[in-house]
């Protein structure tokens, strides 16, 4: 059950207090979560709220000075109450007029390894086919600087953009000497095994960060990537020791996905994460696109079996803490970012309107450019309905393209029918990629929407854990200030 209440709702001349707008959803069996514009939160007993509608809750009440302290409802106390509301709201909102700062370049679609549930339908041959042209390059750069944002990073992903390396040096290079003004930084997202000494030296010279894939212990990741030699384990491990040496044990950061084989064995992957030196774990599902379609990997799993895999392991870093081993989940610190401060981190899955083309954009290995790393994936599959225009056309034909502003336009989850009423709205998103791949349509109907039952769930589970344990309180707080 949902409802959502405006400001002008229940308003007799007689009140002594007047509603602020709020949503409020069933949380428990006895408890609603209530949620306001801001996206500030509260829980409370469900006899609690027809009192509070009907404007019978006391002002000694405890309820009362709560819902008053977070903006559910004001008094004759406050004449500012309207006021700082709207601050808080506005400050959430205020990175959309500084969009597009993520600006994914695919060098090559070429990869030596063959991961049985790769996104973005992997090549392993012709690099005229499939890698990036220098001119192609230029022309998107010119697009990433047309950018407002001030902040630009520049990520190089494939396929394995190692096999393209000369090419990321040329774009590192000539990003550098064009910048005037913005804060430039680097990411190239590899498998790590064709990492080397020379390789690194142009890294550490030029700041540029390592990200790569870690699924688990050897077994597992080795499983889940094969490679000639089956060894890719090896040559990660290798790689992120050599990478740490170079750049900085902060500056290479690992990325796991969850397949079938992962369910049973969450804490082993956690493990594999603490023993490597890593300080969190992003324990996120598998994407319904590329091989992971065409291998029938995604369908080795629903929700209810990922939910379990996701609270499982969420569980298991509590008891780490408790223990004194500081350690995070990510997912949870992006969505307590968004619980319990006024900013957001910008993930493009929990976004409203969609994070698609105003979070990030993909130039892709043909000069294609696509609203997010999924829409290329999907498009690998045959489906260019995210395919936003090519690099050698304007910056304005490209991001007023019907492609993108139609789905931005109905990716306003507070108008989405359900998510209209749902407390959750403030924390959730729109993923009308996701949508469009599983169901062609934009926003999808709701009771049926994995996307919409998995985050519903973990907004219910992550909100019953703090207001049960004041440990994990505390320590979810401060997962939240540092995401």
């Amino acid at each position: 059950m949902s409802k959502f209440l405006q400001v002008d709702s229940y308003k007799p001349a007689s009140t002594e207090y007047q509603l602020l707008p709020f949503r409020f959803t069933e949380l428990d069996r006895d408890r609603y979560v209530l949620t306001n514009i801001a996206g500030e939160f509260i829980t409370l007993p469900k006899e609690i709220i027809p009192k509070l509608i009907n404007h019978e809750l006391r002002a000694e009440e405890p309820a009362f000075t709560e819902l008053r302290a977070r903006h559910f409802l004001t008094d004759g106390s406050t004449s500012i109450a309207k006021d700082l509301l709207a601050i808080k709201v506005r400050s959430r909102y205020e990175h959309f007029p500084n969009f597009t700062s993520l600006h994914m370049f695919v060098v090559t679609l070429r990869c030596e390894h063959s991961c049985l549930y790769c996104q973005v339908s992997r090549q392993s041959e012709d690099k005229v086919k499939f890698d990036m042209t220098s001119d192609d390059a230029r022309a998107a750069l010119d697009l990433a600087f047309r950018s407002p944002s001030t902040n630009i990073k520049i990520e190089f992903q494939g396929g394995e953009p190692l096999l393209n390396f000369p090419l990321i040096q040329e774009i590192v290079r000539e990003a550098k000497a064009r910048n005037s003004g913005k804060q430039l930084a680097f990411v190239i997202a590899t498998n790590l095994a064709l990492i080397d000494s020379e390789i690194l030296e142009f890294c550490q010279q030029h700041e540029i960060l390592i990200s790569t894939s870690l699924d688990g212990p050897k077994d597992l990741h080795n499983a889940n990537r094969p490679r000639p030699g089956r060894d890719s384990y090896e040559k990660t491990i290798e790689g992120i020791r050599l990478a740490r040496n170079y750049l900085g044990r902060d500056r290479v950061s690992a990325l796991m996905t969850t397949t079938g084989a992962s369910l049973n064995r969450v804490t082993e992957i956690i493990d594999e994460y603490l023993a490597q030196g890593f300080g969190g774990i992003f324990l996120r599902p598998l994407s319904p696109y590329g091989f992971a379609i065409k291998t029938k990997s995604y369908a080795k799993y629903n929700t209810e079996r990922w939910l379990e895999f996701y609270k499982t392991g969420i569980d298991y870093i509590i008891r780490l803490n408790v223990q004194g081993i500081e350690f995070m989940e990510y997912f949870a610190a992006t969505i307590l970012a968004k619980m319990f401060t006024s900013r957001d981190p910008g993930y493009v899955d929990l976004m409203s309107p969609a994070g698609i083309g105003i979070a990030g954009v993909v130039y892709n290995y043909d000069g294609s450019v696509y609203a997010s790393d999924e829409s290329r994936m999907l498009a690998e599959m045959g489906d260019q309905q995210f395919r936003l225009g090519h690099v050698r056309q304007s910056y304005e034909e490209i991001f007023l393209s019907r492609n993108l502003l139609q789905p931005l336009e109905e990716s306003f989850a507070e108008s989405a029918p359900m998510c209209t009423d749902c407390a959750f709205v403030p924390y959730c998103g729109a993923d009308p990629v996701l949508h469009w791949g599983l169901y062609k349509d934009y926003v999808g109907r709701k009771p049926e929407s994995e996307f919409c039952r998995r985050n519903m769930a973990v907004f219910r589970y992550l909100i019953q854990k703090m207001e049960s344990d004041p440990f994990v309180r505390r320590l979810f707080l401060k997962w939240a200030n540092r995401c």
